[in-house]
């Protein structure tokens, strides 16, 4: 089943007492708008943790199978499709790079029907074993704090050593300092784009698209850590369009999605400190081909 409308989304989210997204390049301290001090999350954060609940609900089977995930090996997975596709001869020989030949095609739609994640964000599968190249319906943005945010630094203690030198070297006090950061509090905003002529093109259905707005409103329920604090969901506004190619820029739908801090002067630590604003669900004013459905918020 096809898509016949393009979708546009605002994603909102917070985290309390949490780092949403560390950067390795930093000690892992929370990203950072260095100008601004607007917390960042990045695109690749949000997706993992779609592929991950969608992984969980589904068991990792097909279709809904996840293609970039923890220790995968992807020229396994390609080689998978060849074998599925009964062209496993292509692969024959010690050098099987950019192997495939005029069946990448065939193994690239493979590659769509059993991956969720191949379908739904696209891959670049023209490794080792060449599955070619898909271009995802979905895309997200960075995700921003509506307002800036700290980044606080916490040394921490662990009762225990790793080694039996290291507690000779203490003298038997066996502990272990470490540091953890934190943000107070953030709500950040994400934008997000459905385009119905990828998915079209990538297999991306229906039953695919209810399964992102799942995934988008649940992910952090089965994402808790001792890093992340406490985050969750805390608006989802789908613009759906009356045509695939949209009947309004996105801009200007987004537009309509306002979210404000209450007073900018005190420091904000709770969702309630700022205020979201929205249309009613439903035929917009002014965009009477785009319908708004609000499934959080």
């Amino acid at each position: 089943m096809s898509l016949n409308h393009r979708y546009d989304f605002v994603l909102l989210f917070d985290v309390k007492d949490g780092n949403p997204n560390g950067d390795p390049d930093a000690g892992n301290l929370p990203r950072l708008d260095a100008e601004t001090g607007h917390g960042l999350v990045t695109d690749v954060c949000l997706k993992r943790k779609v592929r991950n609940f969608v992984g969980l609900s589904h068991g990792e089977q097909p279709p809904y199978e996840i293609y970039v995930k923890e220790k995968a090996v992807l020229n396994k997975q390609h080689e998978r499709a060849y074998v599925a596709i009964g062209k496993a001869d292509l692969l024959k020989g010690d050098d099987k790079k950019r192997k495939g030949g005029d069946a990448v095609d065939e193994a690239r739609q493979w590659m769509c029907k059993n991956f969720y994640d191949v379908r739904a964000f696209g891959a670049v599968m023209a490794l080792g074993v060449n599955c070619g190249q898909v271009r995802g319906p979905v895309q997200l943005t960075f995700a921003r704090s509506i307002s800036p945010v700290v980044a606080l630094e916490h040394s921490i203690t662990r009762m225990a050593v790793a080694t039996e030198a290291e507690a000779e070297k203490q003298g038997g006090d066996n502990r272990t300092m470490g540091r953890k950061f934190t943000v107070p509090y953030g709500l950040y905003r994400a934008h997000g784009f459905v385009s119905a002529h990828l998915a079209n093109q990538t297999g991306f259905s229906e039953e695919d698209l209810a399964l992102l707005w799942s995934s988008l409103v649940n992910m952090f329920d089965h994402d808790r850590s001792a890093a992340r604090g406490e985050m969750s969901t805390r608006g989802l506004y789908v613009f759906k369009h009356e045509g695939q190619l949209g009947d309004a820029p996105a801009h200007s739908l987004f537009d309509l999605i306002e979210a404000k801090q209450n007073d900018p002067t005190v420091a904000a630590r709770a969702f309630s400190d700022f205020t979201v604003s929205a249309p009613a669900a439903g035929p917009l004013a002014g965009f009477p081909r785009v319908t708004l459905e609000r499934i959080v918020g």
